[in-house]
């Protein structure tokens, strides 16, 4: 449900402008199948402060279809040649399994999410209560899908990685004219890790200006200098892929944060959202005894006797700025003293006939 203008609630979490950004852990397939192994990451995930956790619930079958397609990755120097198809269908979750993951998120505290590759996939995050629904990438131009997730109701995040600016204008008319509300875009860069200069981080404030819409960032990069900055130009929600221990099999596995690092991204972005803090123009609280001390005052240059009219090279700008402010300074200049004044002694108004 909506709670104000570009606010969404997830579960107990409200996100939008002015809300604490939204931190989700893609767990994705580094679980390999082991269902124990996923809720241990679960709970690192938990502990390292991230608000979310987000898995994969997809089908192989519904996107690898050619026993022979290859993956190629490298780690560590070497590198790995694999089956697309038996890479993926090992980390498989079936409903049973969402079930629990999602089960042991509640117990830690964290929003459970998956994205889906099919209706069917879908209905299973329905079924199980599942209060967050992700597109990702590679089904930006799966309009279909799409369309059924604004139909469920649930808040939607549709990632943009590899998207021209036409496929998320389609992406985001599908989703919006088949009756969904709660987005969030995610900007993505589709490598793994990210270049710097393939991050683009500017892409957020076009998202957010063009499509009015909440924005966020999925990291793909190495360190959290592009999240923490990210949130500099507007993202309200951040998705990091994470792990237990890089070490483990996989593609996702070396590039992915552990807990450690999660947790520095956390507190690298909540003090960026205190750095950030509110756009008024004003003196902050610890800036008000630094205006009295290191602000100007209006004072006597040198020492001036009782019925002196002032001129301009009578009065000198110095501290503290208790007395007039020197843009007082010309309305002062041909006005008599009622007194006379010392050398550096601040000038009042009671001090003129």
């Amino acid at each position: 449900m909506t709670s104000g203008a570009g606010w969404i609630r997830i579960g107990d979490r409200v996100i939008g402008t002015d809300m604490p950004t939204f931190i989700a852990a893609e767990i994705g397939i580094n679980h390999n199948g082991d269902l124990d192994l996923a809720c241990a990451m679960i709970d690192a995930a938990a502990r390292a402060g991230a608000d979310g956790v987000k898995f994969q619930n997809y089908r192989t079958s519904d996107f690898v279809s050619d026993p022979s397609l290859r993956y190629q990755y490298e780690r560590e120097g070497v590198r790995y040649d694999v089956s697309q198809e038996e890479l993926f269908r090992r980390s498989e979750l079936d409903i049973s399994g969402l079930r629990r993951l999602a089960e042991h998120c509640q117990r830690a505290g964290v929003v459970f999410f998956s994205t889906p590759t099919s209706s069917a996939g879908l209905r299973d995050l329905q079924e199980i209560g599942a209060h967050l629904v992700k597109n990702g990438s590679d089904y930006l131009t799966n309009l279909a899908l799409i369309a059924d997730m604004a139909r469920s109701g649930l808040p939607t995040v549709l990632s943009t990685g590899m998207a021209t600016e036409t496929e998320v204008d389609d992406a985001v008319a599908c989703f919006r004219e088949a009756g969904g509300r709660e987005l969030v875009l995610l900007h993505c860069t589709s490598a793994y890790p990210t270049p710097d200069d393939e991050v683009n981080l500017r892409r957020i404030t076009t998202l957010a200006s063009r499509f009015h819409c909440a924005v966020g960032f999925s990291d793909h990069t190495v360190g959290v200098t592009a999240a923490s900055t990210s949130i500099a130009l507007g993202a309200v929600f951040i998705e990091k892929h994470f792990t237990t221990d890089k070490t483990l099999p996989g593609p996702d596995q070396a590039f992915s944060s552990d807990e450690h690092e999660l947790r520095e991204l956390v507190q690298a972005v909540q003090r960026a959202e205190r750095q950030l803090g509110h756009p008024a123009i004003a003196p902050t609280a610890s800036e008000i005894p630094a205006r009295l001390s290191f602000r100007l005052s209006c004072v006597a240059a040198e020492r001036l006797p009782a019925a002196h009219r002032l001129t301009e090279n009578d009065i000198a700008f110095r501290r503290p700025g208790d007395g007039l402010s020197p843009k007082h300074a010309t309305s002062l200049i041909g006005r008599t003293l009622v007194r006379s004044l010392e050398r550096g002694e601040r000038l009042s108004l009671k001090d003129f006939a």
